[in-house]
């Protein structure tokens, strides 16, 4: 900066002076540093790390990893391709109900729409309440009303996406152009067009690519809400591991890693096709 183009005084002693951060700011900064160091020092003595336990852990992954070898090939077409099967269908099922749940509630949520404070408030609550419980726990509570199953499983995997799913379609709506909504209000077009012919175009690109992405993250949950009696691979990694049979144990994971990298692949490329 040119010092002849500053006032003189301290306003220009000030202006030549430059600092990163306010004195209020730089408290701030130090405050949330030590809050930190001692949640981590808090932490740390909570969980009681034990080292000797840490000493050994690499014999032990050396040992696990030794035992899984060889494979037990010969156990995938008994029981892991039909679990494999249920896995994806109850990924698939639980993404497919949680969009038609998940749709009434995001118009609920998305002002342009609904002017309601109390509607709003509702739709957001419902969304809050769903995601911020795990989708296992879900899976253990519809697994003491229906017993261990995929029916358990496609359902966990149901509620628990409707918040993530409604949050994010309700903010697609709302970045909707308003001006072919109003061009549709102004020739006196029903709610249910304007919906469909101002809305939907807008907001289609948006929702196939968001369903595309949590059918891809449904598939990674529904191979693990197994192991709670969701049924699908986590149920047959829960019988291997149960029953010390660490080839089989193997054998699962090596599924759920590839079909994990599959889904990856396949829904990358979809979406980038969608966008």
């Amino acid at each position: 900066m040119n010092a002849d183009i500053l006032p003189a005084g301290p306003a220009g002693a000030r202006m030549r002076r430059w600092v990163r951060f306010s004195p209020l700011e730089r408290v701030a900064r130090g405050a949330f540093y030590i809050l930190a160091l001692l949640a981590v020092i808090w932490a740390a003595q909570t969980i009681e790390i034990i080292p000797e336990f840490l000493y050994d852990a690499p014999q032990q992954t050396a040992d696990l990893f030794a035992r899984m070898w060889p494979i037990d090939w010969a156990w995938y077409p008994e029981v892991v391709h039909q679990a494999l099967l249920e896995t994806l269908h109850t990924a698939t099922l639980g993404t497919i109900l949680a969009i038609a749940l998940a749709a009434p509630v995001a118009l609920l949520v998305a002002r342009n729409i609904t002017r309601s404070v109390i509607l709003n408030t509702i739709g957001r609550f419902v969304l809050v309440a769903t995601r911020s419980v795990h989708s296992i726990m879900w899976a253990l509570f519809f697994v003491a009303i229906f017993g261990p199953g995929a029916l358990a499983g496609m359902l966990a995997i149901a509620v628990h996406s409707i918040g993530f799913t409604g949050k994010f379609l309700s903010e697609a709506i709302e970045e909707a152009r308003p001006g072919p909504i109003e061009a549709l209000v102004a020739t006196g077009a029903s709610p249910l067009a304007i919906l469909v012919k101002g809305y939907w175009p807008q907001v289609k690109p948006a929702f196939l690519s968001l369903a595309v992405f949590r059918w891809d993250i449904n598939v990674r949950e529904s191979a693990v809400l197994g192991l709670v009696g969701g049924g699908g691979l986590g149920m047959a990694l829960d019988t291997a591991l149960s029953n010390l049979y660490w080839d089989q144990a193997g054998l699962v994971l090596i599924v759920i890693f590839v079909v994990v990298i599959v889904t990856e692949i396949a829904t990358s490329w979809i979406r980038g096709r969608i966008i």
